[in-house]
């Protein structure tokens, strides 16, 4: 909260030198969507016939793996399957709207909080897995958006080495451009921080080897839910 208060004191100030008023008016909002309406969109690629399975090819080529239930409610046993299938452990922190779902059921330990990052020596002793869901996906990229607040906060997704998103197939996209439209037409304006996520963190910076995991998850694994 208190960075939001900051960084709205230094949009005030902004306004304030250029003589406006420290809110944006309605009828600023109304010029900004008059000019977006009328300004022509630049070239993009045809958009894929299925959305869907434009998604999973993406998400995939980007090192993402992509599993499909047909409800909310078979998520834990989802994640369960994938966290077994890598011998890794079946405790995770995840966002508050996930939290009624059945997951001591598949016999995993959650909880709705921020994770803890605990690093010591070269041990890290933090949260491990990370369960998210998302604003929307983007079929053309692969790419998850997700928008940070109180109860979708960023961290659930970055710190943890094992991130999965819950992403209902009626929340993908066709490219960037509709998601940013989405974005403004659900929320108005964007929130502090917004994360696109384009599979496992990587970096080549070291003699231009690709590792993954470098500055994020060394995992991204999508769990689509066909009615949510």
């Amino acid at each position: 909260m208190e960075t939001n208060d900051a960084r709205d004191r230094i949009f005030a100030r902004i306004r304030a030198a250029q003589g406006r008023a420290p809110k944006v008016s309605s009828g600023e909002r109304a010029a900004v969507a008059d000019y977006l309406a009328r300004h022509p969109q630049g070239p993009r690629p045809a958009s894929a016939g299925d959305l869907i399975e434009a998604f999973v090819l993406q998400a995939q080529k980007m090192a993402s793996t992509v599993d499909r239930v047909a409800t909310l409610v078979d998520v834990p046993a989802a994640a369960a399957r994938f966290l077994d299938s890598l011998s890794l452990v079946r405790r995770a922190v995840a966002w508050d709207a996930l939290g009624a779902l059945p997951w001591q059921e598949s016999g995993l330990a959650v909880e709705c909080r921020p994770p803890i990052r605990d690093v010591q020596g070269d041990h890290d002793h933090g949260d491990l897995v990370g369960i998210t869901g998302c604003f929307c996906a983007i079929a053309e990229t692969g790419s998850l958006m997700l928008l940070s607040g109180p109860q979708t906060f960023a961290s659930a997704a970055l710190l943890p080495e094992t991130h999965i998103a819950v992403v209902p197939v009626s929340r993908i996209v066709a490219g960037l451009e509709d998601a940013f439209a989405l974005v403004r037409s659900e929320r108005g304006e964007l929130p502090r921080a917004t994360n696109i996520i384009s599979g496992p963190s990587r970096t080549g910076d070291i003699e231009q080897t690709i590792v993954l995991g470098a500055h994020g998850p060394y995992r991204v694994h999508v769990i689509l839910v066909n009615d949510a």
